[in-house]
């Protein structure tokens, strides 16, 4: 099926899962393992609204770039609105299919502590194939805090509805980002592998008529090259060299100028064309930003 089925409501989802009955407008609590049919049908949805989805259960065996997932029998997806998500392809023999979703609308948290935050949870920009791998502890912690939600919604709506199941949502996706701390620190050999591999992308970037022809490479051309979305990539270099993506090109860029700056006598304008700044102004700008000099400072001292 190559049609892609948009959902812009929670009640939207429930015209899809008939059988399901619709607690609250504006968040849900699915239960996978009733509904095999629809999540194992190869189609494509997006959606208006967040979902944070757990299933123990892949058809097919899922890679991390080369490396194999940490833990198969169990991974959790994170998708802000807009993204699409590809449900598994029918298989051939029947398979149980187990997990849950939660799935919240953007309304639902607007004015809210995790409405002013929401957007510094970058899993969310996750692609599929970097999705978090869950021992049987942190599932067992997730499903609590899932089933807390669950309760909560089939209680009859008061006040304090509101506020005790965005709080919860805001304990999950906290204990989600402890977790993929976790996730980067066991993967430490394919992060290495990795950062070996943007580092090269990198030396030969800067070595190529690419710099003055495209100007920087961006943190997507570093992403694509390495075969990841580019928020994991800047959180995994954060976590591994305490600089994110941008931070490293930039990091390239400064070492390149001074090189440069003290091994020719270009100006600085031609040098900032030559690293592919259409107007020097911003070259002397990030220079300065970085060093705490403009580049004729630097040249002077050295």
């Amino acid at each position: 099926m190559n049609n892609i089925i948009h959902l812009e409501t929670i009640a939207d989802m429930h015209k899809m899962l008939p059988q399901a009955s619709m607690k609250h407008p504006l968040v849900a609590v699915v239960d996978f393992s009733k509904y095999e049919e629809q999540f194992n049908s190869g189609m494509k949805i997006t959606l208006g609204f967040y979902s944070v989805m757990f299933k123990n259960f892949c058809a097919n065996k899922m890679k991390y770039g080369h490396q194999s997932y940490d833990f198969d029998d169990g991974s959790l997806i994170c998708m802000a609105p807009r993204q699409v998500i590809a449900l598994d392809e029918p298989v051939e023999k029947k398979v149980d299919i187990k997990g849950w979703g939660i799935f919240f609308h953007p309304d639902l948290i607007m004015g809210t502590s995790l409405g002013k935050k929401i957007k510094e949870y970058s899993f969310f920009s996750y692609d599929t194939n970097e999705a978090l791998h869950l021992s049987d502890k942190e599932k067992q912690i997730l499903n609590e805090i899932v089933q807390k939600i669950d309760a909560e919604l089939s209680e009859n709506i008061d006040k304090h509805s509101q506020g005790l199941i965005v709080s919860n949502i805001e304990l999950l996706l906290n204990y989600c980002t402890r977790y993929y701390d976790r996730q980067f620190i066991t993967r430490k050999t394919a992060n290495s592998d990795i950062l070996a591999k943007v580092e090269t992308v990198l030396t030969k970037y800067f070595q190529s008529p690419d710099l003055i022809e495209k100007g920087l490479p961006t943190v997507k051309y570093l992403a694509d090259k390495v075969f990841l979305s580019p928020n994991y990539l800047s959180d995994l270099l954060k976590k591994e060299t305490g600089m994110n993506a941008q931070d490293r090109i930039h990091y390239y860029l400064i070492e390149e100028a001074k090189n440069l700056l003290l091994s020719s006598d270009k100006g600085v304008g031609e040098l900032a064309f030559s690293l592919g700044f259409e107007y020097p102004q911003y070259f002397s700008r990030l220079f300065k930003s970085k060093t705490g000099m403009t580049p004729l400072e630097f040249r002077n001292m050295n």
